[in-house]
């Protein structure tokens, strides 16, 4: 073991043992009997390398990894692959191979259920349960992050979609945060008739196309956007015209800026004022800073209110997962390194680095715009809904994503999208039932 930098080899060797017996000594017996670990030319001793698909983490996951490093013995060496389709593609092919990384970042729910239904995946179902166990995961995320029972997942954030609003605008014109519908259409007349773009939508990329679907279904009717989401109820039913129809009313007035707007250039177009509102992630608020923005003086958020003041209040989220490969060269580090990723000391340093919420329940965010939307959500009891992107077969979210992008470019109306997803929805909900049995 090589000393440059990293605790002395006796300290590493008690704080691994510790470590693993209670937290990943479960998982890893597991795992012990079965397929051999390849011997990946990739592997370097005192690490966990991490395929992921966003290059600007790596930081991140590098200064976590160095408190990580104080638990477990190994840092974290992120292998990042900036195309989603290519990395997907990759994870994919190696996954059963020598190949594969030591960690995977993946998407939660039907995504993380298509890939363990591959198999490769090492069972975590004693690793989520340890963590469970000392209050640093919640509950609600275990269906999220397992396929037929099995946790094959350990959560990596929690983030939540709002709008992020530019704070000097608003207060030029006299406005504040809106906390009802009414307020919200005020906002945006008032921004459109003083040249201001009153929100940010854009397809660029093909999954943006989600968000305002899911956000407009889920604040006219989140028990109904449950249902739709779990197959039990239809695209066309009213709730879901009615989202559609304010949707395609607010493109009508010139509220949102074109589909080809790219995400990227939200920020920027938040602190120069062209843009008033953009509904996205809270990991955005790193972007924010990056832009030069100070939270709570030149950018705030808030949640899209409810429709109907009667319609119960409701927030989307979404969490990414790290998966090991049980066949990871590394795979003892790996075990490790997946659980103690929820210890405080590591997502305080996740946290402060992404600017976001941690899927620790315990761990407040560092942002405070981020950290009041948080109390938000806990005053006001929100329903926590699952981001559209994984709550259904892959094959389905992305042919309807791809259903919404036309929409949003005015290919289609919002009956023919609606029924274009329907009937999607009815066939591959078929095929994934017809391929569960």
């Amino acid at each position: 073991m090589s000393a440059s930098g990293r605790t002395s080899s006796a300290a590493v060797a008690l704080a691994r043992r510790r470590f693993l017996a209670g937290v990943a000594a479960g998982a890893a017996a597991v795992t012990a009997g079965g397929c051999a670990r390849g011997a990946s030319t990739s592997a370097q001793p005192g690490t966990t390398s991490i395929s992921n698909d966003n290059a600007t983490w790596d930081d991140g996951y590098r200064a976590a990894g160095r408190e990580l490093e104080k638990i477990t013995g190994y840092s974290l060496r992120p292998l990042s692959n900036p195309s989603v389709t290519s990395y997907q593609q990759v994870v994919q092919m190696t996954l059963q191979t020598s190949k594969s990384s030591d960690l995977v970042k993946w998407s939660s729910g039907y995504q993380l259920k298509r890939l363990a239904r591959a198999g490769g995946l090492t069972d975590l179902t004693p690793v989520w349960e340890a963590c469970a166990a000392r209050g640093w995961v919640r509950g609600t995320t275990r269906e999220a992050v397992s396929y037929r029972g099995t946790a094959y997942g350990i959560p990596l954030y929690e983030s939540y979609y709002v709008l992020f609003h530019s704070k000097p605008v608003f207060a030029k014109l006299g406005l504040s945060a809106p906390r009802t519908w009414d307020e919200l259409l005020h906002c945006a007349e008032v921004l459109k008739r003083n040249g201001v773009t009153p929100f940010l939508a854009s397809q660029v990329g093909g999954w943006p196309a989600i968000e305002w679907f899911q956000e407009l279904v889920s604040k006219v009717d989140p028990d109904f956007y449950r249902r739709l989401v779990a197959g039990e109820a239809s695209y066309t039913d009213d709730p879901g015209r009615q989202a559609m129809d304010i949707w395609h009313d607010f493109m009508r007035r010139g509220w949102m800026t074109s589909p080809d707007f790219d995400q990227a250039r939200g920020p920027g177009a938040l602190k120069e004022g062209t843009v008033g509102m953009f509904l996205h992630g809270t990991w955005q608020a790193s972007g924010m800073s990056a832009a030069g923005m100070k939270p709570g003086a030149d950018y705030g958020a808030f949640i899209l209110p409810a429709v109907r003041g009667t319609t119960p209040k409701s927030v989307i989220a979404e969490s990414g997962v790290f998966a090991v490969p049980s066949r990871a060269s590394s795979h003892e580090a790996a075990m490790a390194n997946v659980g103690a990723w929820l210890h405080p000391a590591v997502q305080r340093v996740w946290s402060d680095f992404l600017q976001d919420s941690s899927a620790n329940p315990g761990v407040r965010a560092g942002n405070p715009v981020v950290a009041e939307l948080q109390r938000d959500i806990a005053r006001n009891r929100r329903q926590t809904l699952v981001r559209y992107w994984e709550s259904g077969p892959p094959s389905l979210i992305q042919g309807n994503t791809n259903d919404l992008g036309g929409f949003m470019a005015g290919q289609t109306s919002p009956a023919t999208t609606l029924r274009r997803m329907q009937e999607r929805a009815g066939d591959e909900w078929a095929a994934w039932k017809r391929d569960e049995a």
